[in-house]
């Protein structure tokens, strides 16, 4: 009972702390946000299982976040399509997004399976005493989820959350509103307003990222130390590496060469985003603060920013896609098993379909290892004993996974921005203003 004390006089001293940074000093968000992530793992680690307590303060946190995404989705993508006013735009967007979205995923898919081809994590593993962990997810047909993107009742699939139904009916109430013209502006108007007042929403829930950060990685470091880490050192090393190597290689290769943008500016613009990623490991409930990071501070148009943006969390899941590939070579060397070519396109080809049917929720990914490992010949029986061995420290694998699909997103926003004309560049190189 002592202890318990202790730890909250600790923890809201942090938080006293942390808000004298915010109101007393010049300090950016992103700044106290990663002050916030270092506190966490501290104290974490200090009071071990006792930051289990205090995990409701950063579920409070992704709740206020949550809150916010499908009427964010729902206002801004109806604004963005009418901001546009030529439906034909929304599609020059929409091939250019999904084309890089593609060829960026096919990008993580060479690195994660470079990286478990030359490193070879599944060598010498020994899972003596491992529980295998049996899903009881029952995955989704690929037509079923085509299908699910054309809403039976738009109202129904904003009620439940239902992102891609959103987005599909969200985009046509945009193009009918202009083609309405004159008669529906006044109805453009009202989703303008709509989606600005749910932006200013956003930036409040924003102030309280340092501290819903500092609850859960406190929750996180605290629950499972640094025991269950070294079991899958490598592993979790391997995959942090590729997270890095990608972000830097392909999003900064694009951003520097192809449209000669400096790095520095884009990594700050969204370092608030990145930091509510990597706690939250949600794309979706990250979803609010990359919108605000993408148009506030890398100066990317509204029409832009809420087409892209949303489709992005629903389908671009790069850092999926790059941790299955590793696991995948992981499994296969574990269990002994010769890939050839063919097998390697196979892996490629199902991770690609798999990934981009992601939930945006944390360890979705992890649940669709039987769809990829099943090509390259391993057992159900075998896979939940891969599934047993990596879940317990799932989260900290997904923290960078999800970190890297919102900068994946924010990056191919800022491309298509500047190919539309839509990017202001006086905003992108300027400093952060959140």
């Amino acid at each position: 009972m002592g202890m318990n004390i202790f730890y909250w006089i600790v923890l809201l001293a942090t938080f006293a702390g942390i808000y004298f940074l915010g109101s007393r000093t010049e300090l950016k968000l992103w700044a106290r946000v990663v002050i916030a992530l270092v506190l966490g793992v501290i104290i974490g680690f200090i009071f071990g299982d006792l930051a289990q307590t205090s995990k409701w303060i950063g579920d409070l946190f992704v709740r206020l976040i949550r809150m916010l995404v499908i009427p964010l989705i729902f206002t801004s993508l109806v604004a963005g399509v009418v901001s546009m006013g030529d439906p034909k735009r929304l599609g020059t967007i929409g091939l250019k997004t999904i084309g890089l979205y593609l060829m960026t995923t096919l990008f993580a898919i060479i690195i994660g399976l470079g990286l478990g081809t030359v490193f070879q994590p599944g060598q010498g593993m020994d899972l003596t005493g491992v529980e295998p962990f049996i899903s009881g997810n029952a995955s989704t047909s690929v037509t079923d989820q085509l299908f699910g993107i054309i809403p039976e009742n738009p109202i129904s699939s904003l009620a439940n959350g239902q992102v891609l139904p959103v987005i599909f009916f969200s985009i046509l109430l945009g193009i009918g509103i202009i083609m309405g013209g004159e008669k529906t502006k006044s109805l453009g108007d009202v989703f303008s307003s709509a989606a600005e007042a749910v932006l200013k929403i956003a930036h409040l829930v924003m102030q309280l990222a340092p501290y819903g950060v500092l609850s859960l990685i406190a929750w996180v470091s605290g629950t499972l130390g640094m025991e269950a880490l070294q079991t899958m050192l490598k592993l979790t090393t391997l995959l942090y590496c590729g997270c890095v190597l990608h972000m830097i290689l392909v999003y900064g290769g694009a951003l520097k060469f192809i449209i000669r943008l400096p790095l520095i500016r884009f990594f700050r613009g969204i370092a608030d985003a990145q930091a509510v990623a990597y706690s939250t490991s949600s794309s979706s409930a990250t979803l609010p603060i990359t919108i605000q990071c993408v148009q506030k501070n890398l100066g990317v148009s509204q029409s832009v920013s809420s087409s892209v943006l949303p489709l992005g969390a629903t389908i671009n899941m790069d850092g999926t896609a790059l941790y299955l590939g590793i696991v995948a070579l992981f499994s296969a060397q574990y269990f002994g098993i010769d890939l050839a070519l063919s097998d390697y396109f196979l892996i490629a080809l199902t991770v690609t379909l798999t990934s981009i049917g992601t939930a945006g929720i944390p360890s979705a990914s992890l649940f669709l290892l039987a769809a990829v490992l099943s090509v390259i010949g391993i057992s159900d029986t075998q896979t939940a004993l891969i599934v047993g061995f990596i879940f317990p420290v799932d989260r900290v694998l997904d923290m960078a996974r999800t970190v890297v699909n919102i900068t994946g997103d924010a990056t191919v926003s800022v491309i298509v921005a500047k190919s539309e004309n839509e990017l202001d560049e006086s905003t992108f190189r300027h400093e952060a203003v959140i």
